[in-house]
């Protein structure tokens, strides 16, 4: 049986929260960072509930809605490509491949953005599906709706890997799928994931558990 592990992108494997902070306190200076930050995490959703914006269209309006002066609306898009991975993730990817898990990113962004931060994380994935081609953000349920029928990867044998509740955790839950929560900053659980971990140092371990290799 293959054994499949499907990640959110932007907060599990790439510093999203680092990356939107440094370019909010770039435009609109550090004391107002962290405020910017939290109302980000606001209107995001909101851009994406219809799922007709693109990503790039959805980080300019938000920065504009943010109060971002003009010419500086752009900003969060393109500084994107840029944002670093964690620093445990390259290896604890490398490690899933070694154990013979296949791996498949579903994302809440574009082709181009994704392709870039694919650059940055360094480790080669079987599927990616992103917004952009399914016309759908996260947390409806098309991204996992395209990632089965894409790969039939038995459910079974799969398992979900993300750092938000809101975004991944509940959604899975609600598709009876199982979920390792990556919880970073120590935030407390609406949803009950199958598993937590606060980064990806024992992901390997965590996921062999949870489906046992057959060979």
């Amino acid at each position: 049986m293959d054994r499949w592990a499907s990640f959110d992108c932007y907060g599990t494997l790439i510093d999203w929260d680092g990356g939107v902070r440094a370019e909010l306190a770039r435009v609109c200076g550090d004391a107002h960072a962290d405020e910017l930050l939290v109302r980000y995490h606001e209107i995001e959703p909101e851009l994406q509930h219809d799922g007709t914006l693109s990503y790039r269209e959805v980080l300019t309006e938000s920065m504009r809605r943010l109060g971002a002066p003009d010419g500086t609306e752009h900003g969060l898009a393109e500084s994107l490509p840029g944002w670093r991975a964690f620093p445990e993730v390259r290896g604890a990817l490398e490690e899933l491949r070694r154990r013979g898990w296949k791996l498949a990113i579903l994302s809440n962004t574009d082709d181009d953005f994704i392709a870039a931060s694919q650059v940055q994380i360094g480790v080669p994935f079987d599927e990616v599906v992103v917004a952009q081609e399914i016309g759908s953000y996260k947390p409806a349920h098309r991204h996992w709706d395209e990632f089965f029928s894409r790969t039939h990867a038995p459910r079974e044998g799969h398992v979900h890997v993300a750092a938000s509740l809101f975004h991944d955790i509940a959604p899975a839950n609600e598709l009876g799928l199982r979920s390792v929560w990556i919880n970073r900053t120590g935030e407390p659980a609406t949803v009950a994931p199958t598993r937590e971990l606060t980064d990806l140092l024992a992901l390997p371990e965590t996921l062999d558990e949870l489906v046992p290799s057959s060979t």
